[in-house]
């Protein structure tokens, strides 16, 4: 396969229709990757047209929640996906999973598998620990650099 400028385009079209965020072929040596880079957004739970107002009540409830969030920035380190698809725990239905809360791994394990347009990528584990939280389900559909779990 020659990925001449027409099929590139065709590519891009694909993205833009079905709204999707990347897109990567491999061919023999021969690969390429098409991202759209999408707008950084900043979610807080709540609706980006509803306006804050400002009172008491919600500034003490608000407080728990941002002694929560440095906790969270102790989990460690996020193996993210690199790509849109699918997470799946197990490499079949009825065998078990790659990985699970409390496992020691080491750099390279492979830790799930992530399909996208219907090919099976398995993902390796950039660090060595034990995992601490896994935040997918098998099943669920990935963003591109979206943590799927997390290493310590």
């Amino acid at each position: 396969m020659k990925f001449e400028t027409e099929y590139i385009e065709k590519l891009a079209k694909i993205i833009a229709d079905n709204e999707l965020t990347e897109i990567s072929l491999e061919d023999g040596e021969q690969a390429i990757t098409i991202r759209k880079d999408l707008p950084e957004v900043i979610s807080a739970g709540v609706p980006v047209s509803a306006p804050v107002v400002a009172s008491p009540a919600p500034a003490n409830t608000n407080a728990p929640a941002q002694a929560e969030a440095p906790a969270e920035a102790k989990k460690g380190n996020a193996i993210v996906s690199p790509m849109v698809g699918t997470f799946y725990s197990k490499p079949s239905p009825d065998a078990e999973p790659f990985v699970k809360v409390g496992d020691s791994i080491t750099e390279g394990n492979v830790v799930c598998i992530i399909e996208a347009m219907k090919m099976m990528n398995e993902i390796e584990s950039e660090f060595s620990g034990k995992i601490v939280e896994i935040c997918v389900t098998d099943g669920q559909a990935v963003e591109y650099g979206q943590p799927i779990m997390y290493v310590e």
